[in-house]
């Protein structure tokens, strides 16, 4: 299985087990490890959920499943669970001095042979990898929640990333079952951030400027931009505290990603996370996910024409600065967001010219976050 056996997975959370999981069904010998004994108890139960809903489907058997379980090993002692490994994967929570610490610990006790590699989804992989004592080893790889359903993994070289270290990291990818997208450049957001994370804040705008309700927005997002649900109804799914902390490391290292939208702090602040807390944009009920009630009906009566100027925009930067092509770019968003068909062809039906001129308008009313992207100018399709 190439030069990469043994995986270690540093943090049991919902990314974290569920990187195990993948990994282990692919045939790697995973080692877990946590902080305490507690959080992988509760890992392992869900992993063990998890595959037994899979045998449940008939996908798997029984004793492949406990053969997968098998392959996994839970350990607290960050020693022994680095022993051996050729690829470490961090998933702890994306707060940077969190990540420094345990960095800190990693260099004292990793083998050299051994390639880091970290889950986030919005620090930028350089300055990770100057926490390491090797960041030419050093590598992003963002998986999308869940991890066992999401198809998108982001593979993000550093400046000093060895060709070898993302060429092996895109083969661990596909012998997961897993579609990598490249991304050529270490930049803020990645690719389907840098797209999403902006989107939300707009759409916190649309309702100040545009007196819309957020039903309104929402239904136009999904039945006129193609999306699979609104983008309050995604902000919410994906909670408030992630894409606030995201929020603050893309902005900090360049203001021109975001135009921020004060609601989304607040709500951090308030607790008001999303799905995950009952309370968000919108108000939730029990455990179970639940679906907002959109309609194209509702979608009629407002039209998207800011937000879906402002992902252009993006997609366009994406492009221009040669972080990908826009192949890649069409498919991490499919897989990365669900979009139901392409991006660029939802941006053709608003009509290029009417976009451009939208975004003039609002660089000349609200700012130098709105000025259009030469190759969203100059777009014509190929």
């Amino acid at each position: 299985m190439s030069s990469i056996n043994r995986i270690t997975v540093l943090g049991s959370g919902i990314m974290g087990h569920g990187i195990a999981q993948v990994s282990a069904m692919a045939g790697y010998n995973v080692t877990l490890r946590d902080i305490d004994q507690s959080f992988l108890a509760k890992a392992m139960e869900k992993i063990q959920w998890s595959l037994n809903k899979l045998v449940e489907k008939q996908k798997i058997t029984t004793s492949q499943a406990a053969d997968i379980l098998g392959r996994i090993l839970p350990v607290v002692d960050l020693r022994e669970a680095l022993r051996g490994a050729d690829m470490m994967i961090e998933a702890v929570p994306e707060d940077m001095n969190l990540k420094r610490k345990v960095y800190n610990e990693i260099n004292q006790c990793s083998e050299t042979k051994t390639i880091y590699a970290s889950n986030t989804s919005t620090l930028p992989i350089t300055e990770l990898g100057e926490l390491t004592n090797r960041p030419e080893h050093f590598i992003g790889l963002h998986f999308f929640n869940p991890p066992q359903l999401m198809q998108l993994v982001e593979v993000i070289p550093g400046k000093l990333t060895n060709q070898d270290i993302t060429d092996k990291a895109m083969d661990y990818v596909l012998r997961i079952g897993k579609q990598p997208i490249l991304c050529r450049k270490d930049v803020a957001g990645f690719i389907v951030n840098r797209i999403f994370i902006p989107l939300v804040h707009e759409a916190a705008y649309c309702l100040d400027r545009d007196k819309a309700s957020i039903l309104q927005i929402d239904s136009a997002v999904k039945f006129k931009m193609a999306f699979p649900m609104g983008i309050f109804e995604l902000a919410d799914y994906t909670g408030l505290d992630v894409i606030h902390k995201a929020t603050i490391e893309m902005y900090s290292r360049d203001n021109g990603v975001i135009n921020p939208h004060p609601k989304i702090k607040q709500l951090f602040d308030e607790g008001n996370l999303g799905q995950k807390s009952g309370k968000g944009f919108y108000d939730y009920k029990g455990e179970k996910y639940e679906r907002i009630d959109l309609t194209a009906q509702e979608a009629e009566n407002y039209d998207p024409i800011n937000l879906i100027a402002v992902a252009a925009n993006s997609a366009a930067w994406l492009l221009s600065n040669g972080v990908c092509n826009e192949e890649d770019l069409e498919k991490a968003m499919k897989l990365g967001m669900g979009l139901k068909e392409k991006l660029f062809e939802t941006i053709e039906s608003f009509g290029i010219n009417r976009i451009v001129n939208r975004l003039r308008e609002l660089e000349k009313e609200y700012g130098f976050f709105y000025e259009p992207n030469s190759y969203v100018i100059n777009y014509k399709r190929s």
